[in-house]
């Protein structure tokens, strides 16, 4: 259920709105980063990936405008309950977003690096998982605009579903690099890409559970889903040259 006020000096409210607004584009802009970074992964198109490493600078420049509006609103409104949590989820629902913005731009790097590589099998793994996570974005940024904590929650859960695809392409990866050593360097650059999208998925629970607690006014009382098994992975080691079995 919304949880909207409305005051009696009506340029409040337009802040407060204008607050909103510069979320949910921040949203848009992460969404579409993540989108083409991918895109310029899967056709080995620097010219592209490159686009999306100089595109990250609009979101920094969101989040700066966004921060002087939370500035001023505090300094001038002195808001309390609602108006308060709004404008304190606001901050850190950016901060996220930028974080995600961040990784979209370090996935477009590498897929620089990678263009100028070999193809490499595990490549089509890497579109699943992220389309996985552009969703829970979405879901989340629909959550925060209808602030609708039932939405935000049921995102928060499906993350466990990205650790899961992150472990078993970290186990793939792994295989692939023992099979051959030139595997070695494009398989380690798709590790970096695949723990860069892993985190965002992080970084998207974080806002959701950012609007279950402006919605409710308190945190979420779950312990946070997590299936990345990776800590916990045995890579076998070959025996030395000459070396007899055991």
């Amino acid at each position: 259920m919304p949880v909207e006020t409305q005051h009696i000096v009506k340029s409040f409210d337009e802040e407060l709105q204008k607050l909103r607004q510069t979320v949910a584009q921040m949203g848009g802009l992460v969404e579409a980063q993540l989108q083409a970074a991918v895109d310029a992964l899967v056709k080995r198109d620097a010219d592209a990936a490159a686009k999306v490493v100089r595109e990250d600078s609009r979101i920094d420049e969101l989040e700066q405008q966004l921060g002087n509006l939370v500035i001023r609103l505090l300094a001038l409104r002195q808001p309390m309950a609602v108006d308060l949590r709004q404008i304190v989820s606001a901050l850190k629902i950016s901060s996220d977003l930028e974080r995600i913005g961040d990784y979209a731009a370090n996935v477009a790097k590498r897929a620089i690096a990678l263009s100028q590589q070999p193809m490499v099998r595990p490549v089509h793994a890497i579109p699943r998982m992220a389309r996985l996570v552009q969703q829970i974005i979405k879901d989340v940024l629909d959550s925060y605009v209808e602030q609708d904590a039932v939405k935000a929650v049921a995102a928060w859960q499906r993350d466990e579903e990205v650790d899961e695809m992150y472990t078993s392409l970290f186990r793939e990866l792994l295989t692939y690099m023992m099979e051959d050593q030139r595997n070695i360097g494009p398989s380690i650059h798709l590790l970096f890409i695949a723990k860069n999208i892993e985190r965002m998925g992080d970084h998207a629970t974080n806002v959701a559970e950012d609007v279950h607690f402006l919605v409710h006014g308190r945190p979420l009382d779950q312990a946070r889903p997590k299936g990345d098994q990776t800590s916990f992975t045995v890579v076998p080691t070959a025996p030395a040259v000459g070396a007899e079995p055991i």
